[in-house]
């Protein structure tokens, strides 16, 4: 897939004031720090497109972006204090937990791991919870350009291990970087095979 427009569209605080849902919807989430402003730049291939920040935290807002006039890439807040629950979820987004849930046209999540860490509580217990809402996910394992090629494949295997322990079977995964554009291509080409074979998850209630 070639990217040939990238446009921010809009920010909602909560479920209720996202826009319309008419295109296809791929969120990005992660720990606070994690590189997604990065990622998504890359992948847009426009440097400016998600605001990068040294301070961990700066996205606020659900922000929709337009990608082609096709489908929308939504950067969500990142998570990063206290652990995910499935009734009480203290320190995670309650507006990104009801987006996440509820968002009809959402294809599919993006949970963005640091390659250069070992599991962390915070991540695997989010992807828990994906898990047990039976929503669609893939792994984006981010910064592998900082750390050799056997560091990323170890730290891989520990997670992928650390969810088989939680009964969870390890999802689509990629490895990249927003320096080298690693991984780029082959998100894309998943983004594009998931808008031709997919609907988006059935939410009752919803």
């Amino acid at each position: 897939m070639k990217i040939n427009s990238a446009i921010f569209h809009t920010s909602a605080a909560d479920l209720k004031s996202c826009p319309r849902a008419d295109l296809p919807e791929f969120a990005f989430i992660g720990r606070s720090n994690v590189g997604k402003s990065s990622l998504i730049n890359s992948l847009s291939e426009k440097r400016e497109l998600a605001k990068v920040s040294v301070t961990p935290g700066k996205t606020q807002l659900i922000n929709f972006f337009t990608m082609n006039s096709k489908w929308s890439l939504v950067d969500l807040p990142g998570y990063g204090y206290a652990a995910v629950g499935h009734h009480k979820r203290d320190g995670f987004n309650q507006a990104v937990s009801e987006y996440l849930s509820k968002r009809k046209n959402l294809y599919c999540i993006f949970a963005l791991i640091d390659s250069r860490l070992d599991p962390q509580p915070i991540d695997l217990q989010f992807i828990a919870w994906l898990a047990t809402e039976s929503l669609p996910f893939a792994l984006v394992f981010t910064k592998i350009d900082k750390q050799s090629t056997s560091h990323t494949e170890n730290t891989v295997r520990k997670f992928e291990q650390q969810l088989k322990l939680g009964g969870i079977e390890m999802p689509e995964i990629f490895i990249s970087s927003a320096k080298t554009n690693k991984g780029r291509a082959e998100l894309l080409t998943f983004i594009n095979e998931t808008l031709k074979k997919n609907k988006p998850h059935a939410v009752s209630g919803g």
